[in-house]
């Protein structure tokens, strides 16, 4: 499965347009997390707990996407997009969406 954030592939055609798809993931943070980040504040330095947590839950909502992507018959994903927000107290919501499409070579 392609997954691009361009809204169009060089040397590709758009087949056929299969509509907006979505995947996404709501992660809380770990007390563990929460001391060694309270720590760095004091001290600076980078967040690599968060960092973590963040990458794999990008992954998480992007391979949701995907799925849901190929559950509809698409061989692509155009024009990704990420976002996040605050659903609770310590939780976060990370949202993945793009355009469902069948691609063919020009």
């Amino acid at each position: 499965m392609l997954v691009s954030n361009i809204e169009f592939i060089p040397g590709q055609k758009i087949s056929k347009h299969l509509g907006m798809v979505q995947g996404n993931t709501v992660r809380a943070k770990h007390a563990g997390r929460d001391i060694m980040a309270g720590l760095k504040n004091i001290f600076g330095g980078e967040l690599a707990g968060y960092t973590e947590l963040l990458q794999e839950s990008r992954e998480e909502a992007t391979e949701r996407m995907i799925e849901q992507a190929r559950s509809i018959g698409a061989n692509a994903v155009i024009n990704v997009r990420y976002s996040t927000s605050s659903v609770a107290a310590g939780a976060a919501e990370l949202f993945a969406y793009g355009t469902a499409v069948i691609l063919e070579p020009r």
